[in-house]
């Protein structure tokens, strides 16, 4: 027998490998051919998806296919005549001009140049820094449309009729909207009223609702916290100033006090609590909204001008020239000028017999004179330092029948309490801003809209 070379030897076959099981059926099936065929495939899956637990993934190669898409064919509708429009929301830039908005609206030289020819001077007159304007502009560039919102409120729009331009005013729709906000006093009731986004003619009216039961300058805590339900006003979608304060809570040192908003069947409102009692006092706490005591009540203080001792009649405020003066309740003028060392004087005579005195003004409010009638909470001034003053401040006095009395210590007189006959009428109404300011208390809420 003839040994054949090692190079002609055919290489082994490792038992149970692909390539006995093949040669076993070349051997037992007849249709070879299609058997063979079918289970290729299936073996070669076996060896490409058979990776053994020890293999560097990272040495396998990669291979990258490349496959063409036809891309689908633009419809009739987006060619031609038929282009497609742009709607734009923009708010003008300090300074810009009506030719400069409509090129940044990418609105055509030719459409600017024929809207200013046809009467948009009242446009162009009407825009402010920040107003919003909206617009829809072809993508060739043809002004469709823009509407904005004028200075009276109302909507002015522009659209396009043909080859020109028409111009007309809509009537402004006017929405409320109802926000709840909740704080926590850390430094002062201002900063706190800030950090919960309140606007300040809401503090403002916060400080007014409860002023004649806390005085917001010696009172406030830190971990006081507040609520208050009021209004927003909308106009054509935009937000056009803060509407009436409708329910509020205050909690001074744990101890809490709520008002709500009551209108009487004669259309007249005031702040009461939940029971009904009224909050509108005699005199408010403080003519000033948000300030400090520089000099107490005295029979005797050193002047810090005149240099010698002698009575200080009333309290002064610090505060800066021109914030704006109270009257602390209803009265009628009986003195508005100057007046000596008190410089710029208002007094005040109320109808239960007291007097208030308010000096050292800025100046008055428009209009005030002799015999004027005022009410509780009325500008009558501003804060200056006319008169023997060494700084901006008001001097507050209280007399009553001509003799002052200590404006922090007096005893301040009431208003009348509702009358039972509308008790019902007022749980009423009132009823749903309790529950809402209930529903604050004590809750990590810090708005609502």
């Amino acid at each position: 027998m003839q040994r054949m070379s090692a190079q002609h030897q055919p290489a082994p076959q490792r038992p149970g490998s692909v390539t006995d099981t093949l040669n076993l059926l070349k051997h037992k099936l007849p249709s070879r051919g299609l058997l063979l065929a079918a289970l290729i495939p299936l073996f070669g899956m076996v060896t490409a998806y058979g990776i053994a637990p020890d293999t560097n993934t990272r040495d396998i190669p990669l291979q990258t296919l490349v496959q063409e898409l036809s891309l689908p064919q633009v419809g009739a509708e987006n060619t031609g005549n038929n282009s497609q429009t742009f709607h734009h929301e923009v708010s003008v830039l300090p300074g810009e001009t009506l030719t400069g908005l409509l090129s940044r609206l990418g609105a055509t030289e030719a459409d600017a140049a024929l809207l200013l020819s046809q009467g948009a001077a009242s446009i162009a007159r009407e825009l402010r820094a920040n107003q919003r304007i909206q617009a829809n502009v072809s993508d060739q560039g043809q002004l469709i449309d823009l509407s904005m919102t004028d200075r009276n409120g109302e909507q002015l729009r522009v659209h396009r009729q043909g080859d020109n331009f028409a111009l007309e005013h809509v009537k402004a729709v006017l929405e409320t909207r109802t926000v709840i906000r909740s704080g926590r006093i850390e430094n002062s009731l201002f900063a706190a009223t800030e950090a919960a986004g309140l606007p300040d003619s809401v503090a403002v009216k916060i400080a007014d609702i409860f002023g004649t039961q806390l005085d917001f300058r010696s009172d406030l805590r830190k971990g006081d916290t507040f609520s208050v339900v009021y209004e927003i006003n909308y106009r054509n979608g935009e937000p056009v100033g803060e509407g009436k304060v409708l329910a509020a809570e205050y909690v001074n040192a744990g101890k809490p006090y709520q008002a709500v908003l009551y209108h009487n069947a004669n259309g007249q409102e005031a702040y009461y609590t939940p029971k009904g009692e009224s909050l509108k006092k005699g005199f408010l706490r403080s003519p000033l909204e948000f300030t400090r005591v520089t000099s107490s009540f005295s029979n005797s203080r050193l002047h810090p001008v005149l240099g010698y001792h002698r009575a200080h009649t009333g309290v002064d405020f610090g505060a800066p020239i021109g914030a704006r003066v109270k009257a602390v309740g209803d009265a009628t003028v009986s003195f508005a000028g100057r007046k000596g060392g008190y410089g710029n004087l208002v007094i005040l005579r109320h109808h239960n017999g007291y007097e208030t005195y308010y000096a050292h003004l800025n100046g008055f409010a428009k209009g005030l004179r002799r015999g004027s009638a005022v009410s509780q909470g009325d500008i009558i001034g501003y804060v200056g330092r006319s008169g023997t003053a060494t700084g901006p401040h008001l001097h507050y006095e209280i007399r009553i029948g001509g003799i002052p009395r200590n404006p922090v210590a007096i005893k301040l007189p009431g208003a009348a309490p509702l009358a039972a006959a509308q008790k019902a009428r007022f749980n009423q109404q009132t009823a749903g801003q309790v529950q809402r300011l209930e529903l604050l208390r004590g809750s990590n809420l810090a708005a609502l809209d």
